[in-house]
């Protein structure tokens, strides 16, 4: 196999490219958690609580998909000194780890993906819980032909 250091290079474009989105999924996290803080420090809510361990569980993984992504790209980096250097015997194991480190970064960045979907339905549930207290609130009391109410939980 030609080893040559166009190989290593190849991954620039995409380890910088999920660095900035590893780095933009952490800013908005940054951001919700913040206004979480300012909501339940002026209104304390149990379904605020409810969110706090997902989130700093989020917060762990994208930090170590983070880690990970700059891991690889350094290795990438050390890769291309390694041919430059005429190393081509230990190049494609160097490289063969930076790809490792990549592949473990993206799956951190499926499992932080799954908890947000997690954290989305937490906020679901409890606009499905109000919407239906609503729609119970609102069903009107009606009376069957002798009198009896239809709804007898409401009456």
């Amino acid at each position: 196999m030609d080893f040559s250091i166009s190989v290593p290079a190849l991954l620039f474009p995409a380890i910088s490219l999920l660095l900035l989105a590893y780095t933009n999924r952490f800013l908005a996290l940054s951001s919700v958690i913040r206004t979480l803080y300012r909501d339940y420090q002026t209104t304390p809510d149990a379904k605020i609580v409810r969110q706090i361990s997902n989130l700093r569980r989020r917060v762990q993984l994208i930090r170590g998909m983070q880690a990970l992504g700059v891991a690889s790209m350094l290795l990438c980096v050390l890769d291309m000194f390694l041919i430059l250097a005429r190393l081509e015997r230990i190049a494609p194991g160097v490289f063969a780890i930076s790809l490792v480190l990549m592949l473990i970064s993206l799956a951190l960045s499926i499992i932080e993906i799954w908890m947000s979907g997690e954290a989305l339905n937490i906020l679901l549930s409890d606009i499905e819980g109000a919407l239906a207290e609503h729609a119970e609130a609102a069903l009107p009391l009606t009376k069957d032909a002798a009198g009896k109410p239809d709804n007898p939980d409401r009456a």
